[in-house]
């Protein structure tokens, strides 16, 4: 939503990437301007600028905003446990809505909205062998250079590049080459603001035109990792508001724009 969402654009890049990408453990929001219905959400951080979008189509058809904390699935999921004041959990991946299921705290098992792919990336002026793929570009980093990725016990898309760097060759990084980052933004984040000297993120954030000219982005094969099929569920307690904006993230317009984002459609 690049009208009504504050993305703290500035003119010192590393400013405005923190601003458009880091979310704190405690989760980021997105607050909208004002109007007289809101729902409140957690969603994963790879989904921060597809659900922007969403969100600003929404509000102009409805006049309802949503407002959108953003962090790793797994820490969104332990805050919701705690007592997270939110209608709808938007998953990276299927195991923390089922964990919440299995807790009581969902109106069902959820449903599947997307399933996301990803990305090799080094900073822009980077000459590492990106066209060559994950095991070169791990193969030509030099001593002291950093690799970024999230953290696996929290995300997802960290579980999944774990996977990647197992399937291409590479292996488990040395613990003094790789840096995590809470999410799968503030992985983003570090290399963007050349922090590390490459990474891996999810294909929707790097391809953002807010991301993309700090980044030199090739997408990852899909068979290097599990499929990330993400779903969605309601939390008891939601409201007609909330369940009508679950039924808009699943109809066919709003799939359209996350396959515009470098989604795939669920299967």
């Amino acid at each position: 939503m690049r009208d009504a969402v504050s993305f703290g654009f500035q003119p010192q890049r590393r400013f405005w990437l923190k601003a458009a990408l880091a979310s704190p453990g405690a989760g980021t929001w997105l607050v909208h301007a004002q109007s007289p219905t809101r729902v409140k959400i957690a969603a994963a951080s790879n989904l921060k600028f597809v659900l922007a979008d969403l969100a600003n189509q929404y509000r102009q058809q409805t006049g309802i905003q949503v407002d959108v904390n953003l962090g790793a699935s797994g820490n969104l999921a332990r805050q919701i446990l705690q007592g997270l004041p939110v209608a709808q959990f938007i998953s990276a991946d299927e195991a923390w809505v089922a964990e919440l299921a299995k807790a009581g705290r969902t109106v069902d098992a959820g449903q599947r909205y997307a399933t996301g792919r990803l990305a090799l990336i080094v900073p822009k002026n980077s000459a590492l062998p990106l066209a060559q793929g994950l095991a070169a570009v791990v193969r030509a980093m030099k001593p002291g250079d950093k690799f970024a990725m999230a953290n696996p016990a929290l995300a997802p898309y960290g579980v999944a590049t774990v996977e990647a760097l197992q399937r291409a060759g590479v292996g488990p990084l040395p613990g003094d080459q790789k840096v995590l980052g809470d999410n799968i933004g503030q992985a983003t984040q570090f290399v963007a603001t050349g922090a590390a000297q490459a990474g891996i993120t999810a294909l929707a954030l790097a391809q953002a035109p807010e991301i993309a000219p700090s980044l030199q982005v090739l997408p990852l094969a899909a068979d290097l990792h599990a499929p990330l099929h993400q779903r969605m569920v309601l939390l008891k307690g939601a409201g007609a508001a909330a369940a009508d904006w679950h039924r808009f993230l699943l109809s066919p317009p709003a799939q359209a724009v996350f396959v515009r984002h470098g989604y795939a459609m669920p299967q």
